[in-house]
């Protein structure tokens, strides 16, 4: 698996290096706060917003805690409003995971299993939240908020970049309670993010904690695209900002 995930990462050109020694050091000694999980080296070449320094997943009870902290102030740029659903834009901070995509209620082996926090302006897709507060649940998608999505690689989008797994016409998968209805493989199960200044947090409540703290993450900061036909595939990983291990090997461990 961890192979599978260097190998598209290396692919999509990112040119990313991290060397261990020196980026705990300089995480350390940028914020003393963010320990532990993946540190990464700062980088002028990327919008500070989306420029990830610390990346972890640590664990309450049974709530596991989704924390990623940018140079700049994080969810601070999102994307501008295009007026149509073809060719728009989402904005996200990603955490790919090792974990099985049945752990959220898809089907097995269906793909990466990622939870995501994305702004989109044209277009809503958690249709059972009110995110903005006005009484009117489908005028959200600017505001950002959470998804759990299942991601492959399609060369449609691109030389090896990924995409959100289609739901082919006529297919029943199995789904979670909260999939939006939209025809890929994208939960909204409405847990809210908490942004605090270059910190990014969203807690997330398992009903069996234990089973999931063997697996291993990333943290990636990225651009998705609709596509201009609305079509399979709908949703492309279209511009990697960063990955935090460099390499996307997903070297994070929970609690560690």
């Amino acid at each position: 698996m961890k192979h599978r995930y260097k190998k598209l990462c290396l692919n999509l050109g990112l040119g990313v290096s991290l060397t261990m020694g020196s980026a705990t050091q300089w995480a350390a000694a940028h914020d003393h706060a963010h320990h532990g999980g993946i540190q990464t080296e700062a980088s002028s070449k990327i919008k500070p917003d989306f420029d990830i320094f610390h990346t972890k997943i640590t664990t309450e009870g049974n709530v596991a805690i989704f924390h990623i902290a940018v140079s700049g102030k994080a969810g601070k740029t999102r994307p501008a409003k295009s007026g149509k659903l073809a060719g728009s834009s989402v904005f996200s901070y990603v955490w790919p995971t090792t974990l099985d995509p049945s752990v959220v209620g898809f089907e097995p082996k269906s793909g990466i299993l990622a939870f995501a926090v994305t702004s989109h302006p044209d277009f809503d897709d958690t249709p059972l939240f009110d995110e903005n507060g006005d009484g009117n649940p489908n005028n959200d998608g600017n505001v950002w908020h959470s998804h759990w999505v299942v991601l492959q690689p399609d060369q449609a989008c691109g030389k090896d970049a990924l995409k959100v797994v289609d739901i082919p016409e006529g297919s029943k998968p199995r789904l979670p309670k909260t999939w939006p209805g939209l025809p890929i493989l994208i939960d909204s199960p409405g847990w809210s993010p908490t942004f605090k200044g270059k910190t990014l947090e969203v807690r997330v409540p398992f009903d069996d904690i234990a089973s999931i703290q063997s697996a291993g993450f990333d943290g990636v900061t990225a651009a998705l695209r609709v596509n201009a036909s609305v079509h399979a595939p709908l949703l492309c990983v279209s511009n990697v900002f960063k990955v935090a291990s460099g390499n996307l090997s997903l070297p994070g461990k929970f609690n560690q």
